[in-house]
This record gives structure tokens, sequence and C-alpha cells, in this order.
């Protein structure tokens, strides 16, 4: 141990070995949650690009699933359940579902298989969001502003690595064995994230948490409340538009990435092989960014100047897929976009939650995280359906009228990070009025 702290102290600025233990469970969580969620992102891509005619449909059940009844249902049990029961809860009751869908592939025709795929895909894209949200709002309440900057960039090297070991299993097995085994084989990484989960919440609390013992309660409020909070507060509506414009970009290049795979490879194997050597190139390249970048780029720039690098690199990639809109130039795009967003942009959006109340963290930031990502990948969804399907433009052309938003996306994000900024410094006009929950 001795040792490990030794070369992690490198490059982890870490205070005291309280700090590094609960950097370490933190890690570890979001490394076997994230190996759980590529084993299965594989399989739902690839259902993605045989349904790809259905995409907007897929996406509007994801939103209208997620806002009505998804949402609701966790901020309800949030409020009844201490985070020590909750947060185990959410990934149980996923294992469940993993389950579920193992037996209906298993035992019912084959011509309902259309059916499953279409259910999961659904089902999986709630379930990328929720878990990760989870994580990362029970990482934020744990740690405060200042161990954010420093330490959220190390944990998210966990959640990296966690994206590279699932796709290595489905390089492996994607051809190999029916993928109703790799349902079953993700519930394993999915019940050990339970159980660092509950190691960080009962041995590190000297974060954000508010007062002693306040971990062990529910959290006020009900099923509504952390909507209704968002819409409350400048700082939380700011979020959200970053989040909005976030994907954005991120259904551009997905839809794009769902025609082209479909149109180069015929075998469904064969596509999942590629979308996962995809994920693992881009968790390599994350990690690097994660351990030698993102803490220097928070310390010397700030949140906000951190934020806006990826959308202000995503309007040179738009307009550089605009003139070549080749399979190529998407990868490398994609790859930056995605490598971008996860070592760098995520961890930075990650602090900003460090400096509101607990309901904001779990509730406000899962209608953020779910609902609005949800809701963007619905609007986004259908303005590309509508410029390329009914229009009849290019992937070229779609990609130039895409680049503008990005300008647009990196305006907001320098906003929120000042915002947030000066919550952390304790700005007393900003801060009341940032996290009012009305």
């Amino acid at each position: 141990m001795r040792v490990l702290k030794g070369l992690i102290g490198y490059v982890v600025d870490f205070r005291d070995d309280e700090e590094f233990k609960g950097m370490l469970w933190a890690a570890a969580y979001g490394f076997f949650i994230m190996f759980a969620w590529y084993i299965l992102r594989a399989v739902r891509d690839e259902i993605a690009a045989e349904d790809r005619g259905n995409l907007q449909y897929l996406w509007t059940a994801v939103f209208l699933v997620m806002v009505i009844v998804a949402v609701p249902a966790y901020s309800w049990v949030a409020s009844r359940y201490s985070r020590g029961v909750f947060v185990p809860l959410v990934n149980r009751f996923f294992i469940a579902c993993l389950i579920g869908f193992w037996a209906s592939l298993l035992f019912l025709p084959v011509e309902a298989r259309p059916w499953i795929d279409r259910v999961f895909y659904v089902w999986a894209s709630i379930f990328s969001l929720f878990v990760v949200t989870v994580f990362w709002g029970l990482v934020a309440d744990c740690f405060d502003n200042d161990q954010g900057k420093r330490l959220f960039a190390f944990i998210a090297v966990g959640v990296s690595l966690g994206g590279i070991f699932g796709p290595l299993v489905g390089v492996f097995l994607a051809e190999q064995v029916p993928v109703f085994t790799l349902l079953l084989i993700s519930c394993v990484p999915l019940e050990i994230a339970s159980w660092f989960a509950g190691a960080l919440h009962r041995n590190f609390e000297t974060g954000g948490v508010e007062a002693v013992g306040e971990s062990g309660r529910p959290l006020s409020g009900g099923a509504w409340s952390g909507m209704k909070a968002v819409f409350a507060s400048r700082y939380l509506t700011g979020i959200a538009a970053f989040i909005a414009l976030m994907t954005f970009a991120s259904t551009v290049l997905y839809f794009a990435q769902s025609d082209i795979v479909y149109e180069v490879m015929t075998d469904r194997g064969e596509r999942r092989a590629f979308l996962a050597k995809i994920d693992l190139t881009v968790n390599i390249l994350t990690i690097f960014f994660e351990v030698w970048l993102t803490a220097r780029i928070l310390r010397w720039l700030n949140v906000g100047l951190a934020l806006a690098l990826i959308p202000v690199a995503m309007f040179v990639g738009f307009v550089a897929l605009g003139v070549y809109p080749t399979l190529v130039t998407l990868m490398v795009v994609q790859v930056i976009y995605r490598a971008g967003r996860y070592g760098i942009t995520k961890p930075a959006r990650e602090v900003l939650f460090t400096v509101v109340s607990r309901e904001e963290k779990y509730k406000s930031k899962a209608f953020i995280d779910a609902a609005v990502y949800r809701g963007g990948d619905l609007v986004s969804g259908w303005i590309y359906a509508g410029l390329g399907t009914f229009i009849g433009l290019s992937l070229g052309t779609i990609a130039l009228i895409a680049a503008p938003v990005m300008g647009v996306w990196a305006i907001v994000a320098i906003g929120i990070g000042a915002r947030g900024d000066a919550m952390a410094a304790g700005d007393g006009d900003k801060l009341d009025e940032a996290v009012s929950v009305g």
C-alpha cells in the first residue's frame, strides 16, 4: 500500500490517508460500474445500427420513460432511504432487469427478438445514465469543491479503466457467445460496484455533507422536487443547458456513426467487435487525459475554461467533417470528442455539483443527467432525422450546421464555470441565487 500510495502521489495531490482511501474506494466503485456498462454498450450500439431507421422513435421512448417513470421513482426512493440504502438498491434493481432480459432472450421465440432488442435499447440508455449519475452524486456528496478539483480526475481514471476492461470482454466474446451471456456477465461487476459504494458511504465523509449524520438520513423533498430546483436556479439551469448542447454534438456523431457502420459492415458480430474497439481506443486516450492533464487544467485554467475545451475542439471537428465526410474523419472526431468528454469535461462537470445542496446532488443531478440528457437526445435526434431524411441534407452539410452550435456550447461552459467558482469562494449573493430550491 505504501508503494502504491507513493506512485499515485506523483500525479495526484491527496493530502492525507483519509483522502487517499476515499479516493481509492470511489475509483473502484466507478471502475466496476463502467466495466458492467461497457460490456453492454456494444450490444446497445449494435442494436442502433441494425434498427437505425427507428432511432428517433427509440429515443422518444427513452425520454418518456425517463421523465414519467425513472426520475420520479428514483427521487421517491431517495426521499425515503439514506444514500447507504438507495445507492446499492439502484444497482441491484438493474441487475434484476438484466436477469429478466437474459430469460426473455433464452425462452421467448425468435420472432420476439426485434422487440426485445428495442426494449433493451431503451432500458440500456436509461441504465447508462442512472448508474453513472448515482455514482457521481455519491462522490460529490463525499468530497468538497477543493477535493474535487484535486481528486476527481484520478477517480475518473477508475471509471476509464472500467471502460477499457468492458470493451475487452466485448472484443473477445462478441462473436463467440450468445448476447444473453454478456448480459449475465455484466451483473457481476455491477454487484461488486454496490459493495464499494457501501464502503465509500460508511467510511468517508470529509466532503460536502452539511451536518454530522446527514448522510444517514433520507433526502428532503418529494418525487418532483429535484426537477423544480433546476428551474428555480440559474446555476442549475446553466448546467442543464450545457448538457443539452453536449447531447446535440453526441447525437450528430452517434447517428452518423450508425449510418456509416451499417453501410460498411453487414455482420452484426463484426459490428459489435468494431464498436468495442472504438470504445477501447477512447478509454485508453481518456486515461492519458485524466492522469496527466485534467487536474492540471483545472488548477491552471479554472473549471469554466476546462469545460470549454471540448466545445472548441468540436467546432473544429465538425468543420473538418463537413469538408471531409468520410468514415476515417468521423472516427477521428468521435474518438477525440468522447475521450475529451470523458477525460476532461466529465471530471470538470462533476466539480460543479460539489457546491450545491445534497438534494440537488442526487435529485436535481438525476433530472439533469438523465431527463435533460435524454430530452436533448430526443430533440437532437429528430433534428438530425429531419435534416437528413426529410430535407435530404448530406452528413457533411449537417456537420457544418452543427459547428456554430459548438460555439454557443463553449460560451455556456465558461459562464457556469465562473458561477461555480464564485459559489465555492463563498460569494453570498450568487450562492443564494444559484442554490435556491424555490
